[in-house]
């Protein structure tokens, strides 16, 4: 029967082991950090700062026992152009993934959609340049605008998920638009009530997302 190892030896070999499993360790606890960059329906129009989408949706990830911070990097009134002039600064080194909202004030104003999406689509690329994972909120334009101009606009979501290889959430105001009680008094914008629907509509896609943001 061989003698045990001495007690200086297992030390050394915990030690070593210790060292070795640190780096996974670490990376296991890192708290996962995602911008949400996007106009007034991320920064939370004349809400309280903790009533916005991205403070919400953080929330909620954490009671789901998901280790993330959401930033709040919405603008109010910023087309998808303003977004992509303000990038750089709005999604700071460090980040790991982007929920990129922006084209309702693009729609509300009848820019071109090809203006929309040539913004957009600059924007994905500098993203996935840097290896940020994206998640693509899509918006839809006011029957105001007519109908020819609705399809053109609401067609550049789903053919930008698809040319840059992302997620689409494919309305970002499913299940509060048009609701009177989910939004302020000038109908456009979701009081708190409304961004809990949104956060709770949005949650299962962000979900599935956070996997493709964890390897980042």
């Amino acid at each position: 029967m061989s003698s045990p190892a001495p007690p200086l030896r297992l030390r050394t070999l915990a030690l070593v082991l210790v060292v070795l499993l640190l780096p996974a360790l670490g990376a296991q606890a890192q708290t996962l950090r995602i911008v949400a960059l996007g106009d007034s329906l991320t920064s939370g129009y004349r809400l309280a700062g903790g009533e916005a989408f991205p403070a919400r949706l953080q929330a909620a990830l954490r009671a789901r026992g998901h280790d993330v911070t959401v930033v709040n990097a919405g603008v109010s009134g910023d087309t998808a152009g303003a977004g992509l002039a303000r990038l750089n600064r709005a999604v700071p080194p460090g980040t790991q993934g982007v929920i990129l909202e922006l084209g309702a004030n693009d729609a509300l104003r009848g820019l071109d959609p090809a203006e929309t999406e040539a913004a957009l689509d600059a924007i994905l690329s500098r993203l996935r340049a840097r290896g940020i994972a994206v998640l693509l909120a899509g918006m839809m334009a006011p029957p105001s605008q007519g109908l020819a101009y609705m399809a053109r606009f609401q067609a550049i979501y789903p053919r930008l998920a698809r040319r840059h290889g992302v997620p689409l959430y494919r309305f970002f105001l499913s299940g509060v638009v048009a609701m009177p009680a989910l939004n302020l008094r000038d109908g456009m914008h979701p009081n708190a009530a409304g961004v809990e629907v949104i956060v709770s509509r949005i949650l299962p896609t962000v979900e599935s997302w956070l996997p493709a943001v964890a390897r980042r």
